[in-house]
């Protein structure tokens, strides 16, 4: 007899033993239980994203007028530090 079929069996008999109210609680825990792992499930599903993939289309949407700012860095350096 496996483990799985040893626990089945032994939670069959445990419920028999109570009344219909606390056997309606135990399937409210289990249903919380089921709930819980597929909420674990999703959450390991997800990823993390990086902040350019999250907002990559609106990168470059906006035309400021100063040109690529990320080529212009060590000149911005260069006036604000002296």
């Amino acid at each position: 007899m496996t483990l799985a079929t040893t626990h089945q069996q032994t939670i069959l008999e445990k419920l028999q033993t109570l009344n219909p109210q606390q056997q309606q609680q135990v399937i409210e825990f289990i249903e919380f239980l089921q709930l819980k792992a597929d909420k674990t499930a999703i959450y390991e599903e997800e990823r993390e994203i990086s902040a350019l993939e999250s907002a990559g289309d609106l990168v470059g949407c906006l035309d400021s007028g100063k040109g690529d700012l990320s080529l212009k860095k060590r000149e911005f350096k260069k006036k604000h530090l002296v």
